[in-house]
C-alpha cells in the first residue's frame, strides 16, 4: 500500500524536498490503477492533464501539487463529463464548473473523475453507467452514492481530498460508508456554476477528506462569492484551518432523542453515546431534544417531491435534440420518447414520473406547493432549536454499508431520514468516522447554524482529536477482499 500523507504533510514535502512529486505521483497512478480494479471508483482518469499541471506548480499555496479528484457531475473543459449517465456519455463541455478554476488556480492536480450515481440522483451508487462502486473496507460492500466514487477513491488512501455535490445526503452518507470526513456547507458558501443539478433549492457543492484539518484547508479555498452564479453568498470567506480549534467548552449541543432512540443496532447505538460522552467531558453543555416525530416522517416525502419535481423541470432539456443521447424515431415525440427511456435508468426514469406527477397542474397545489409549505415549517422547527443550541448531533444513518447483492432491497429509515433537514434548510454539516461495527466504519452527524461552518468544524476536530484512531491513517486497517 502506498504511503498516505495528509494534505499539511505533503505540503510540507514538497516544498523542503522530502517528497519529491514526481515520485509522488508514480506512485498515485500505480495505486489508483490497483484500486480501479478493486473499486471501480473512477469515471475516467485524467493523468497526463495531472502531470503536466504539477510541472508548472510553484508549491506556494498549500493546495498546491495536491492531487484530487472530481465528481463526474462538474464541467471540465475538455474533458469528458458524463454525470455517469448514458444520455451524456458522449459530452464534452467547452468551460469549467467555477469550482475547477480555483483548484487549478490553487495549482491542484485533478488525476480523474469520480463514478456517481447517475445524475446524483442514487444512495448507493448503483445506477452509474460504468457500474456500482465498492468500498474500499470491503469490496463486498457498496461505497454508498451518489458521491460514491469520491468516498472510494479517498477511503482507499488515494487522493487527501475530492469535491463531490450533496442533495439530500450525497456527500456524507458515503463518506460515513467509507470511513472519511464529508462535508455539506451551507447552500451558497461554493458556486455551483458548472455543476449538472439535481434539485437547485438543494444541492449543494462539497468535500471530502481523511481528516477535518484537511476538511478545513480545502473548504477555505473553494468558498466564496462567484459572479456567475447569483446563489453563491457574498460574505468573506473566513480563516477556517487558521482559526480550527478544539475548544467546545462553551458550546450548546442537542442531541436528537427520538432519532438515535430509533436504532435498531446497539452497537452503533454505542458509538454515538460514546461521542455524546466525550462532549460532556470537553467541557460542552448537551441537552437531549425531540424533533417532532410527524415532521420527521414528513422529510423524505417532502424531500422527494421537491428533489424530483424540480429534476424533472430541470432535465427536461436532455431530449436527444439540443445535447446528449440520440434516437431515431418516426417523428420528434417518437424519437425523444425513445431517447429518453434508453438514455436514463429505469431509476431515474420513475424520479421523473414522481417529479412530473408532482408538477402536474391539477397535483401542484396539494403535492409541489404543500411539500413547500412543510418544508418551511420543518426550517422553522430547526431555526427554534438553533436559538438555544449551537449544534445539533445525530447519528450518520441507520446501518453501516449493506452487501452489493443487498443494497437494493436496503429501505431508508428515520434516522436515515434526518440528513435531509441540512439540504431542506441549507445547513453546514459534516460527518465524521467514529468507531466500528463489523470491520465497518460507522459514523456522527454534526449539523450547526448557517454559515457557521467554523464551529462545526471545530465541533468535529475536537470529536477527532478524543477519538481512539486517527482518520489519516485508518485506512491501513482496509481488507483487501
Amino acid at each position: 500500500m502506498m504511503n498516505v500523507y495528509s494534505i499539511e504533510e505533503l505540503h510540507h514535502g514538497f516544498k523542503t524536498g522530502q517528497i519529491l512529486p514526481e515520485n509522488y505521483y508514480q506512485e498515485i497512478w500505480r495505486e489508483a490503477q490497483y484500486q480501479q480494479k478493486r473499486l471501480n471508483a473512477f469515471a475516467l482518469m485524467t493523468f497526463d492533464k495531472a502531470q503536466q499541471d504539477l510541472k508548472h506548480a510553484q508549491f506556494q499555496n498549500i493546495l498546491s501539487g495536491i492531487p484530487y479528484v472530481l465528481k463526474d457531475n462538474f464541467n471540465t473543459k475538455g474533458i469528458y463529463t458524463t454525470a455517469s449517465s448514458r444520455m451524456l456519455a458522449d459530452y464534452l463541455p467547452v468551460y469549467n464548473a467555477h469550482i475547477v478554476d480555483l483548484l487549478e488556480k490553487a495549482e491542484c492536480c485533478l488525476i480523474g473523475k469520480a463514478s456517481m450515481d447517475e445524475l446524483g440522483m442514487g444512495t448507493m451508487n448503483m445506477t452509474a453507467l460504468t457500474g456500482p462502486v465498492l468500498n474500499p473496507w470491503n469490496i463486498q460492500r457498496v461505497a454508498g452514492g451518489s458521491s460514491g466514487g469520491c468516498a472510494a477513491l479517498v477511503g482507499s488512501g488515494v487522493v487527501p481530498f475530492a469535491i463531490g455535490s450533496d442533495t439530500g445526503d450525497s456527500i456524507r452518507r458515503p463518506a460515513g460508508f467509507c470511513g472519511i470526513v464529508g462535508m455539506k456547507p451551507t447552500w451558497g458558501l461554493i458556486s455551483r456554476y458548472g455543476l449538472i443539478p439535481y434539485a437547485a433549492s438543494l444541492d449543494t457543492v462539497g468535500a471530502m477528506t481523511r481528516s477535518v484539518k484537511d476538511m478545513s484547508i480545502v473548504l477555505e479555498n473553494i468558498a466564496g462569492y462567484d459572479e456567475h452564479d447569483m446563489t453563491s453568498c457574498t460574505k468573506k470567506v473566513p480563516s477556517y484551518y487558521q482559526s480550527l480549534s478544539s475548544d467546545v467548552s462553551h458550546l450548546k449541543i442537542a442531541v436528537i432523542k427520538n432519532v438515535y432512540e430509533r436504532l435498531t443496532d446497539s452497537r452503533i447505538k454505542e458509538k454515538f453515546m460514546n461521542c455524546v460522552s466525550i462532549f460532556k467531558t470537553l467541557g460542552a453543555t448537551i441537552h437531549e431534544v425531540e424533533f417532532p416525530d410527524t415532521y420527521l416522517q414528513a422529510l423524505s416525502p417532502v424531500y422527494q417531491i421537491i428533489a424530483n419535481g424540480e429534476a424533472t423541470s430541470q432535465h427536461a432539456c436532455l431530449d436527444g435534440i439540443k445535447y446528449g443521447l440520440q434516437k431515431q424515431g418516426e417523428n420528434i415525440d417518437d424519437m425523444i420518447i425513445r431517447t429518453r427511456s434508453q438514455g436514463f435508468h429505469q431509476n431515474i426514469q420513475q424520479r421523473f414520473i414522481l417529479g412530473s406527477l408532482a408538477l402536474k397542474q391539477e397535483n401542484q397545489e396539494k403535492m409541489f406547493r404543500k411539500a413547500q409549505q412543510v418544508r418551511r415549517l420543518i426550517v422553522n422547527l430547526i431555526q427554534d432549536l438553533y436559538r438555544h443550541y449551537d449544534i445539533i448531533l445525530t447519528p450518520n444513518g441507520e446501518g453501516i454499508a449493506p452487501f452489493l447483492n443487498e443494497a437494493k432491497q436496503v429501505e431508508y429509515t428515520l434516522v436515515d431520514d434526518f440528513l435531509i433537514v441540512a439540504n431542506l434548510a441549507g445547513l453546514p454539516s459534516l460527518t465524521l468516522p467514529c468507531g466500528f461495527v463489523d470491520h465497518m466504519p460507522v459514523a456522527i452527524h454534526i449539523m450547526g447554524r448557517c454559515f457557521e461552518e467554523q464551529t462545526v468544524l471545530n465541533c468535529a476536530y475536537a470529536l477527532e482529536k478524543s477519538l481512539s484512531f486517527s482518520q489519516q491513517y485508518c485506512q491501513k486497517e482496509i481488507q483487501h477482499v
